[in-house]
């Protein structure tokens, strides 16, 4: 399932990780993390990689950037299983800005990811689960999060 929030008193401002994946926190250590096309403010110095188009990070690194007040105003965030074998394609590496594709329900940029997040410009937060009991878990405290199909029609 697909969400996408626009308004909410439960977000300091869009896209804060550590408030929009607390209802699935405790899964987070099961997953690795690519982030690319990223352009954020945050309080402190992040495993983040600069000069790189994409980079991915472990459970505990990810983790880093939950515990510190890091907003992301444009990127692409998605999870993995752990046990599964991350694959990104280097001539189409996610990116949020113009692309129409982030506005369509089911598309993941990264198909073998099983989460992603959108930051939108610090206006929309979009995440998409592959997973139902983690859309159903996330749905349950973001009850104002909008079916992305819903919000696009």
């Amino acid at each position: 399932m697909n969400w996408i929030i626009q308004k909410t008193e439960k977000l300091e401002f869009h896209t804060d990780l550590k408030e929009l994946l607390k209802p699935i926190q405790k899964e987070i250590e099961y997953y690795n993390w690519v982030i690319s096309d990223f352009e954020f403010i945050s309080d402190k110095e992040l495993p983040i990689h600069h000069e790189e188009d994409f980079f991915v990070l472990s459970s505990q690194e990810f983790n880093d950037i939950l515990n510190s007040q890091t907003q992301f105003i444009w990127g692409i965030i998605c999870g993995f299983p752990k046990d599964q074998e991350i694959i990104v394609n280097e001539n189409n590496i996610p990116f949020a800005e113009e692309n129409d594709l982030i506005w369509k329900n089911e598309n993941f940029q990264i198909p073998n990811s099983s989460i992603e997040i959108i930051a939108f410009d610090s206006s929309y937060t979009i995440i998409k689960f592959k997973e139902k009991n983690l859309s159903n878990t996330f749905k349950r405290y973001f009850i104002e999060a909008i079916k992305l199909e819903d919000f696009n029609s």
